[in-house]
């Protein structure tokens, strides 16, 4: 028997969808190539949402918080109680590989644990999200043990030189919290300044802390290659610089799996990575598969949120 629903993400926006269609009548499977929420598991340990509690709720499910707003461990708690509520089927550590459409059915090729098989399904919806893609970064020593993609906590970064490559929000954040725990912390970036989506409230903090010389601020520099004691830069004018490092955050940014939707048939515009889509319905120019979330805006992924992508599966199942 094929899957009624095969719902690829188990992110927020993907157990949005996923209850849409329940509540339907439809029994959907859900995967994910991580945990649930894998994204939120990659957020700093402690974080705090900015977000009211509200805003991050799905199917009517109400988020209870120890404060005014909700911190990472309670967000990670919230959705997993989703999950047990709803009764959702969700198959954990599993990637959609490719799909094609066969007559009136999908058929999907996964790799799980258990090897790779195919699986049949009448619909197909992508809420991939792009937290798990990094951007390309090409830096030579990019992959030596101290160099981080993703930040996790700053206390493991005491007294240690840390150099935090980025200017955005990421970045930013993670430069005053590794400040503020007592790392030697340097920002390198190749723009002249802060992009100008970093947080209005944060903003003020970091430029105050470089001014006050307490972190320490590399602009218009690119970043050369890496060594396991040096990240080695080189400003607009001036000569290459050594700077000492025992760990380095580079912060570049995500994007999604545009090679995946290519496989699959997804036309996407090629300078916005936008996918053709119907906007009433969110079906793709492939009969039968729909896009959720962030992807469904191509590269400029900061225009949809939980906050607004968590009502996507109501498009999608609703009709």
């Amino acid at each position: 028997m094929p899957e009624p629903v095969l719902i690829v993400g188990a992110g927020p926006i993907g157990l949005a969808c996923a209850i849409s269609a329940k509540r339907r009548g439809l029994d959907p499977l859900v995967i994910d190539a991580g945990p649930i929420v894998s994204a939120i598991t990659r957020y700093p340990i402690g974080m705090t949402f900015f977000t009211t509690p509200e805003l991050l709720e799905i199917g009517g499910h109400p988020l209870v918080c120890g404060g005014a707003k909700p911190t990472r461990e309670e967000a990670l708690k919230y959705y997993r109680g989703v999950v047990r509520a709803e009764h959702l089927r969700v198959h954990t550590d599993t990637r959609l590989l490719n799909a094609t459409r066969s007559g009136t059915a999908i058929l999907a090729d996964l790799r799980g644990r258990g090897g790779d098989k195919r699986l049949e399904c009448e619909r197909l919806v992508l809420a991939t999200g792009y937290f798990e893609r990094v951007r390309p970064w090409g830096v030579p020593g990019e992959d030596l043990p101290h160099v981080h993609r993703y930040f996790d906590e700053a206390h493991r970064s005491w007294g240690q030189r840390v150099v935090v490559v980025g200017g955005k929000n990421s970045a930013v954040e993670a430069a005053l919290e590794l400040y503020r725990a007592g790392a030697h912390t340097t920002l390198v970036h190749r723009g002249g300044g802060f992009k100008p989506g970093v947080k209005y409230w944060i903003k003020p903090d970091i430029e105050n802390r470089i001014a006050a010389g307490e972190i320490d601020a590399w602009f218009n520099t690119i970043v050369e290659r890496i060594t396991p004691e040096a990240v080695v830069v080189r400003p607009d004018t001036g000569p290459t610089v050594m700077l000492p490092a025992d760990r380095v955050y580079a912060l570049l940014g995500f994007q999604p799996d545009m090679d995946l939707f290519r496989r699959i048939g997804i036309t996407l515009d090629p300078d916005t990575g936008c996918p053709t889509i119907n906007p009433e319905t969110l079906e793709t120019n492939v009969p039968g598969v729909f896009m959720a979330g962030s992807i469904t805006r191509g590269y400029a992924i900061s225009e949809v949120f939980i906050e607004n992508g968590r009502f996507d599966g109501e498009k999608i199942f609703g009709t």
